[in-house]
């Protein structure tokens, strides 16, 4: 019963797979703890591509992984929820898409 309470939500707050503002992650994303929102600070715009502060990986604006934010802000999947972990995907606010 308690079960089928969580999975309904019942509870409320956010699932495993859910950003803090509420949407989903979609699992080709997330793991549950894969993803997080993240500061503008630590995406860069460049003309290559978003840039990763803490790795310096680039992914191209046109790469698959870069998906329109929900919620106007940056989230960052990366391997393992990693700071150091390849980019999984990549939401970002609709201005820098």
């Amino acid at each position: 019963m308690a079960l089928a309470a969580f999975a309904s939500g019942i509870f409320g707050g956010a699932h495993a797979h859910d950003a803090p503002s509420g949407w989903n992650y979609p699992f080709a994303c997330c793991s549950g703890f894969d993803c997080r929102p993240v500061e503008a600070r630590v995406i860069s715009e460049r003309p290559e591509g978003y840039v990763i502060a803490s790795t310096g990986e680039v992914v191209a604006y046109s790469d698959r992984r870069v998906r329109n934010s929900p919620d106007g802000e940056f989230h960052w999947c990366s391997v393992a929820g990693r700071n150091d972990g390849r980019t999984i995907c990549l939401f970002v606010p609709p201005r820098a898409f």
